[in-house]
């Protein structure tokens, strides 16, 4: 250890880390409490649903979500990758090509492993294509500009959204971001954690004399997976597959005996009936472990930038990336175990 701490690049990275780490933690949050806070900005406004990119409705009853644009994002991504991976017709694959082939084969051994030649090959496009759309969705959501650009929602937005909800409306509870310029579009700066104020502390003549407006930020773009209604959506697709793999594979009385096993007298009867309510559970397993994963890791890196900018977020990045790609591959993996547990008798399943 000595030996190391007298070269002088293991010295110079140390100093470095530290100046960084310093710079850190002055610029952020913490740091502003002593006068600094020069690279952090405020907090922004979390919410469970995704949020109107367009504040009208593009027609009656439909809005333009933030998590909606970023699915589209996430397969517009996946269809540029598979015509750059399919267009070169040569025997031996390079690039992007080769690396996209490494993933299917890996993933086709794997399906083929756990259900058998037959049906894996049946079942591997659907695990593979969750695999990637959740994985690709995931990953997107730690790129810059996600959660920091958007438009500004104002005050009188805000008011007449929580009065549409039959909310009490107070305010001074009503915490409000104030943004240089004027326009609707919005950006999370740094240097910005003090450009914070509540409703009642809007002085609009005020505001516009200083070119300065006060509004919550909602951004152009967030993670697919943290909107409940996206991980739903997978979930339902997924088991609708499975029990429709599970009635044209044993019949239509041989898969709904399953859950209605009357011959089997009032215990296979219970059986069954517990059955289908692990179904139902499987549904809202699936929904709420990947939404719950997503939507924590963002508040926390959301945490950590306000807090430490700089290296504060750099550790959670890579621990997002990692947590993105295991749970694409629970959710693949749990889709095709159940697909093959569908497609099996009960006589085959007790063998």
């Amino acid at each position: 250890m000595s030996g190391l701490l007298k070269s002088p690049k293991v010295l110079t990275a140390l100093v470095v880390a530290l100046l960084v780490f310093v710079v850190s933690v002055a610029g952020g949050a913490l740091g502003n409490e002593f006068g600094g806070g020069f690279l952090g900005s405020p907090i922004p406004h979390i919410q469970l649903p995704a949020e109107a990119v367009i504040a009208d409705e593009l027609f009656p009853g439909f809005h333009l979500t933030n998590t909606m644009v970023t699915t589209w994002l996430t397969i517009i991504l996946l269809v540029v990758v598979a015509f750059l991976a399919t267009r070169s017709k040569d025997d031996v694959p390079r690039g992007i090509r080769n690396l996209v082939e490494a993933i299917i084969e890996t993933f086709l051994d794997l399906s083929t492993s756990i259900a058998g030649a037959e049906k894996g090959r049946r079942f591997f496009p659907l695990a593979m294509t969750i695999f990637l759309f959740i994985v690709t969705a995931n990953w997107l959501g730690i790129l810059p500009g996600f959660g920091t650009i958007g438009r500004i929602e104002t005050l009188e937005e805000i008011v007449e959204h929580k009065e549409h909800q039959g909310d009490e409306v107070h305010l001074s509870d009503i915490k409000l971001q104030v943004f240089s310029g004027g326009g609707s579009l919005g950006l999370m700066l740094p240097g910005s954690v003090d450009d914070v104020i509540s409703g009642s502390e809007v002085d609009e003549e005020a505001l516009e004399a200083d070119d300065k407006q006060a509004g919550v930020l909602v951004p152009f773009l967030r993670s697919a997976n943290t909107d409940v209604n996206t991980t739903l959506a997978i979930a339902l697709v997924a088991m609708f597959m499975v029990h429709f793999w599970g009635f044209t594979t044993l019949g239509f009385l041989g898969h709904i005996g399953k859950f209605l096993n009357v011959r089997a007298g009032p215990i296979g009867l219970f059986v069954g009936i517990l059955e289908a309510i692990s179904e139902l559970a499987r549904v809202i397993s699936f929904t709420f472990r990947l939404f719950g994963n997503i939507f924590a890791g963002e508040i926390l890196l959301v945490a950590m930038a306000f807090l430490i900018p700089l290296i504060g977020i750099i550790p959670f990045l890579g621990l997002e990336l990692f947590v993105g790609m295991i749970q694409a591959f629970i959710f693949s993996m749990l889709t095709l175990v159940f697909a093959t547990m569908a497609t099996l008798s009960h006589d085959q399943e007790a063998h």
